[in-house]
């Protein structure tokens, strides 16, 4: 089964890119562009010497680091919902022991 897929076109650095994508994820496609645009820009503003390539390996440097500290705070988040549910199963527990105990 084959997706059917539409070009998009999108300008990069002033650089224009016809890409082929489903049609379901052109609008992320794009935004994705226009971020990456506008990392490229805001490198290129403070270093205007810089070439085109490096600041191009910058921006995705820049990406993926974000990329990865958002990963890295969603698996803390993770871990501490689940040390809140393992919290509060010890609490039931401990709260059903002591009734039993009152209980007596």
């Amino acid at each position: 089964m084959s997706v059917e897929t539409i070009a998009v076109e999108l300008v990069i650095f002033e650089k224009s890119y016809r890409i082929h994508a489903p049609a379901n994820e052109q609008e992320t496609l794009k935004q994705a562009a226009r971020y990456l645009d506008g990392q490229m820009k805001e490198i290129r503003h403070a270093s205007k010497t810089m070439e085109s390539e490096r600041v191009a390996v910058m921006a995705a440097l820049n990406i993926c680091h974000e990329l990865f500290q958002k990963n890295q705070l969603a698996e803390e988040n993770k871990r501490q919902v689940e040390d809140s549910k393992k919290i509060g199963q010890a609490l039931q527990i401990l709260t059903s022991k002591i009734d039993k105990a009152l209980a007596n």
